[in-house]
């Protein structure tokens, strides 16, 4: 029986399980591999079944195998924003006239740097103008919400300058002005999947391999250690768990490595995913990345998948930025397939955290952040 047979680990201790793998075991030893066998003496396959069995129980955390993709349509926008206006207050009029002479009649007209020539009653237009330079705005669909940001930035001149000196600013400097819109809305752009597509598949997966690479004689920390030069930990090795189902680990960060002493303390077991353990996948822009949490852990009564996250990747409001929030979606739709799988088969709960960075110390338990983080 293989992983991709049994609906959890805990399965390979039941006899009748056993008793076939212990059968399957049997038959598909060759004559060759008996003779060898045999002639080391008496071998109990069922007791090494049962062995092995236990083995893989006490070593590894049912993790289903579940799909979890964006799916249906995508919808892309801006959302609505007031303009940061601190790039336009400090704008004022230029001398940088240039001198236009026609050819016929030697008639000479000053036109400003950067000015079509041509006067726009309405001062936003000369903004407007700009901004549909910009392939990336689709215009049509936001005109309301790019004429709104032209307007603050017209009436922050108009708070600054005289009318006459406005239409100069703009006439020579409008090019800036759309610029720095435009870095805005990037910021404010939005792209949303209607749903998650998700595929539960019977068996459990097994844990992946580990592969890190290191100079040759480095060093094996201990993950008690304070880290001096946090900047360096991607580059370091980390050991002398207990509890953990990999004896080397590494960190993204120094959070992660304070993190790991709670795991350490308030867990069964733990581990640092690898790329492909996880079949889940987050909408990024016109692309769907794999989405890789940073632990997974086991207690008496569930099991956790956690993220730990800087606050810089929060908005003003509190909220997490788009792609964070992508990526809890996606987990959480993945906790709640497994939980449900998992409960029809005998197994825990899952459950997603996504803990900010300046809430990981080392005195709080791993029950304090289920309660506070749990979604």
């Amino acid at each position: 029986m293989t992983p991709q047979q049994a609906p959890t680990s805990q399965s390979l201790l039941d006899t009748n399980v056993q008793e076939a793998i212990t059968q399957a075991v049997t038959e598909h030893l060759t004559g060759p591999q008996k003779s060898l066998l045999e002639e080391q003496g008496d071998l109990d396959i069922a007791a090494v079944v049962t062995k092995t069995a236990q083995l893989v129980v006490d070593n590894t955390i049912d993790i289903p195998r579940i799909i979890v993709t964006p799916k249906g349509d995508v919808s892309t926008g801006y959302r609505d924003f007031t303009l940061d206006i601190n790039g336009i207050k400090g704008l004022r009029p230029q001398d940088r006239t240039l001198v236009s002479q026609s050819l016929e009649n030697n008639k000479q007209t000053e036109v400003g740097d950067g000015d079509s020539g041509n006067f726009e009653p309405i001062k936003e237009n000369y903004i407007l103008k700009r901004l549909f330079n910009y392939d990336d705005i689709p215009y049509d669909e936001h005109a309301e919400l790019l004429y709104s940001l032209s307007k603050q930035a017209v009436e922050c001149l108009l708070q600054e300058n005289d009318e006459k000196d406005v239409d100069s600013i703009l006439q020579n400097q409008s090019d800036a002005i759309a610029r720095l819109i435009h870095a805005q809305l990037d910021k404010a752009f939005y792209e949303n999947s209607t749903e998650l597509e998700v595929e539960v598949r019977s068996g459990f997966t097994a844990l992946r391999d580990c592969s890190y690479t290191a100079a040759e004689g480095q060093d094996i920390h201990n993950y008690r250690d304070t880290v001096s030069e946090v900047s360096k930990i991607k580059q370091m090795m980390f050991g002398h768990f207990s509890n953990c189902l990999y004896p080397i680990q590494k960190f993204d960060s120094d959070t992660e490595r304070r993190f790991s002493i709670i795991l350490e303390r308030d867990t069964s077991k733990w581990f640092k995913p690898a790329k492909g353990q996880f079949k889940m996948y987050y909408k990024k822009g016109s692309e769907h990345p794999e989405y890789v949490p940073d632990f997974v852990a086991e207690t008496d009564n569930a099991v956790l998948m956690i993220e730990t996250k800087s606050t810089q990747h929060r908005k003003e409001d509190g909220s997490w930025n788009e792609e964070v929030t992508e990526k809890a979606k996606s987990g959480v739709k993945w906790c709640a397939n497994a939980s449900s799988h998992l409960k029809a088969n005998g197994g825990k709960e899952w459950k997603y955290l996504l803990i900010p960075h300046d809430e990981v110390k080392e005195a709080n338990t791993l029950s304090s952040y289920i309660q506070k983080f749990g979604q």
